[in-house]
């Protein structure tokens, strides 16, 4: 266990270099699985997720080898699935991105229920629907899911939500089917078509990839491929948000603008400015900022919407606009935990019900003793410390370091005051 004590009232001012993106590299690596044959990962982040996706892979028998700061040798050819740590599994929820994988090339996955961070219910009967419908059995089991196949085969399939993962997993099990899979109401962010990339350098026939129709004709056999992982569309954000927060000035480098349209359109619409470059952005915050309502509230929807992941990052924005903001967040009815942590720092917020919170600003917060709860709400709460007035002291800070790389010290090198304390045994 880890807490952060973070000074605050400070100004982020500087460069931020944004990292490989979370959720492009759990999937691709999971995605390894798909070949026999060597792949080389870069830009991939050194978190905490990362690291648990590679414990799996290595108790199947991959070998796995950091080969510089951030690039990954796989070589997947050993991997036996009798091998499989199902603790591991149990102890993250990207790991059911194993599903499509292992079903393609071993035929047959038994998957614990995984884990992950409590934000809302999110059953797996959208990846059940998807890979049964192109010739996957499943049966449910006291600990998890026994999925079987005998070949998979390419069928049309409409699914029932925009689920990203399930999406992903369709994707790498039909890679291989026999013949043309179509998805219909896929989801279109930009990791999404990031795995895409990396299956068709694989040697995949897949098109449509970033739309919410993807069509994939299976091949008989994938090899290794090297690729690099697209920068972390939430990373970014959160850093953009950061500068509008704090009235700093913050110029965020190796980024992809396009994938930051919706972001970059809200924080103008509140006041903050923000300046575009090929792989940078700058963001300032010179004037008034007005509140999230209206047409610029803030609702968490499919790419290219605004994502729910940087719903709460919005949430501590808003307790310093002027006027009442409305968050709605559609899809977990546990995102809004952070906000009683907010409360206590002096926001001034309502959670109408669990997928609705009017917050009204600007208010002034001061320094307290608070939890991380999520990873999103972690960092959030590390914003709002930055911010406030006094110390805070975030408690279970490692639930950050699952998708933020070093998050303190490079908060640090922009202004922040953040000292790590380690809970020992």
């Amino acid at each position: 266990m880890s807490r952060l004590r973070i000074q605050g009232g400070k100004k982020l001012r500087g460069r931020l270099q944004v990292a490989g993106m979370k959720n492009a590299a759990t999937p691709i690596l999971a995605a390894t699985l798909l070949t026999d044959e060597p792949c080389v990962l870069r830009n991939v982040p050194r978190i905490r997720d990362v690291e648990r996706m590679l414990d799996i892979l290595r108790s199947l028998g991959v070998r796995v080898e950091w080969a510089g700061e951030h690039e990954l040798k796989i070589d997947p050819r050993n991997a036996d699935p009798a091998k499989l740590d199902r603790k591991a599994m149990r102890s993250m929820r990207s790991s059911v991105l194993f599903l499509g994988p292992m079903l393609s090339r071993f035929r047959e996955m038994e998957l614990p229920e995984p884990g992950g961070c409590i934000i809302g219910n999110r059953p797996l009967d959208t990846h059940l629907t998807a890979l049964t419908a192109i010739g996957a059995t499943c049966e449910r089991g006291a600990e998890g899911y026994l999925l079987r196949s005998k070949g998979l085969e390419g069928r049309t399939v409409v699914l029932p939500e925009f689920s990203v993962t399930a999406t992903e997993n369709l994707m790498m099990a039909a890679a291989t089917a026999k013949g043309r899979t179509t998805i219909k109401l896929a989801a279109a962010e930009p990791h999404v078509e990031d795995l895409g990339d990396f299956l068709n350098k694989m040697g995949a026939k897949i098109s449509g990839h970033g739309t919410h129709t993807v069509v994939i004709d299976g091949v008989e056999k994938l090899h290794g491929a090297e690729h690099d992982i697209i920068p972390d569309q939430i990373e970014a954000g959160t850093f953009m948000v950061a500068a509008a927060l704090t009235r700093g000035d913050l110029t965020i480098e190796r980024v992809r603008p396009d994938h930051l349209d919706i972001v970059t359109q809200r924080l103008r619409a509140i006041g903050a400015s923000v300046e575009i470059d090929t792989d940078t952005i700058r963001v300032t915050a010179p004037g008034t900022l007005t509140a999230l309502s209206g047409a610029n509230k803030y609702q968490s929807l499919p790419y290219p919407g605004l994502p729910t992941d940087l719903m709460a990052p919005f949430g501590v924005l808003a307790t310093q606009c002027v006027g009442t903001s409305l968050i709605q967040e559609p899809l977990y009815e546990g995102r809004f935990g952070f906000i009683q942590e907010l409360v206590k720092m002096g926001a001034n917020a309502t959670v109408c019900d669990p997928h609705r919170v009017l917050i009204s600003g600007p208010t002034p917060l001061y320094g307290r003793e608070i939890r991380s709860l999520d990873l999103r709400a972690g960092v959030t709460l590390l914003l709002a410390g930055i911010l406030a007035d006094g110390e805070t002291v975030l408690h279970e800070a490692e639930i950050i370091d699952r998708g933020y790389e070093r998050i303190e010290a490079r908060f640090a090198e922009v202004g922040a005051e953040i000292i790590r304390e380690e809970d020992h045994a």
